[in-house]
């Protein structure tokens, strides 16, 4: 055996009793109470009084619309459900003290990009200068998932592993169907705005840690970025925390479904850990196949099929695969009930499939947009805190 080989099955050892702590960050809209418009311009006052009623647990995002709430590490999935529930209900209650709401979706119905005023805080400013019109139009929301891998080299090889497991990641939480009071026709649209920003969408096949660090250095030696938080991939290594940051997911309405996709990612993140074999063969073909993949994801959601190399798999068949080859990473961070949820998810639709329905029944493209479009609105708003 040679050293690289020993390292690595000391490292699946560790693996095997390792927790595998894993935070949330969630993304909601800001919007007025009554008519559950985007509230373009947010006073200082309410993101002080939210900051304060969660320890501190909140951010601005980059649009003043927008508000980002930060779980604590858990390793148990009750506790993280309490945490995400808690939050939703404090923010909302705050919200309500200064005339708003909280929407728990990717895209807003009916918001203009253009009208959104953006936050004040020197790195937003910087991103702004850079980026232009293209920073005005990101009025979008997502979850991101950390979940600690105390090795660096160890989160750079998961992260080219899971790369096969991105879009099933994202077809489970879309609830981006609508785009500036427009049918999109896309289950997740938001990744279709995000992904114009530089430094998006899918990560190149970096196998190593000094590949990956290269890559950054490069970058920063140019003056391109100040550091890798400015790398903004589906999937990442976070700068700050030991953590390996799932960024792919839609913001998801309900926060049962946001707690299955995490459990999804978690499992996942154990199982690439303790069987090192698994997709470690990634290539330029693997990855277009995965690029394709996403796409299908965010035009399909729950309701399309993925290619495969045996031919055309759909979303619940690729699930049920995934979830077979994970029941005892599942079992050992005590989260199948969570994985069950995402066969559930899969089976009935997501937030956008959710919204649609709200659309049509009260009339949708026939009637007047509105009217639609308001009650989708008022289906977030509600759902967002059951």
């Amino acid at each position: 055996m040679t050293k690289f080989d020993a390292t690595r099955v000391e490292r699946a050892r560790a693996c095997m009793h390792a927790t595998f702590p894993f935070g949330m960050e969630e993304e909601y809209f800001l919007v007025d109470a009554q008519t559950k418009l985007v509230a373009p311009d947010v006073s200082r006052g309410f993101f002080d009084a939210a900051s304060a009623a969660t320890g501190g647990r909140i951010s601005q995002e980059f649009l003043q619309p927008q508000i980002e709430v930060k779980s604590s590490p858990h390793v148990n999935m009750a506790d993280a459900r309490s945490e995400l529930r808690e939050l939703r209900r404090i923010v909302s209650a705050v919200a309500a003290e200064h005339g708003l709401a909280i929407l728990a979706a990717a895209t807003h119905p009916t918001a203009i990009w253009g009208t959104a005023l953006q936050t004040v805080k020197k790195r937003y400013d910087q991103v702004m200068h850079d980026l232009q019109m293209i920073g005005q139009r990101d009025l979008l929301c997502g979850l991101h998932v950390h979940v600690e891998l105390p090795d660096p080299d160890e989160r750079v090889d998961v992260m080219y592993r899971m790369l096969p497991y991105l879009p099933l990641l994202l077809s489970l939480s879309t609830s981006s169907p609508f785009w500036q009071g427009r049918r999109t026709g896309l289950k997740g649209y938001r990744l279709a705005a995000y992904d114009e920003l530089p430094r998006s969408g899918v990560p190149e096949l970096f196998r190593t840690r000094e590949e990956f660090d290269a890559y950054v250095a490069a970058l920063v030696g140019a003056g391109v970025i100040e550091d890798s938080s400015f790398i903004w991939w589906a999937i990442r290594p976070s700068l700050v925390n030991p953590t390996l940051e799932l960024r792919a997911p839609d913001t998801c309405t309900l926060v049962e479904d946001s707690l299955a996709i995490a459990a999804l990612y978690r499992t996942l993140a154990r199982h690439l850990c303790v069987n090192r074999w698994r997709n470690a063969d990634l290539d330029a073909v693997q990855r277009a196949l995965v690029v394709e993949n996403k796409w299908r994801a965010q035009r399909y959601g729950v309701n399309g099929t993925f290619v495969t190399n045996d031919g055309a798999v759909s979303v619940l068949e690729m699930l049920d695969r995934v979830i077979d080859d994970t029941k005892p990473d599942a079992a050992a961070l005590d989260c199948a009930a969570e994985l069950e949820r995402c066969r559930a998810i899969a089976g009935s639709g997501t937030s956008a499939d959710a919204q649609l329905a709200v659309f049509e029944a009260h009339g949708g493209d026939g009637a007047p947009r509105e009217t639609a479009f308001r009650a989708v609105a008022e289906w977030i708003s509600a759902a967002t805190l059951q």
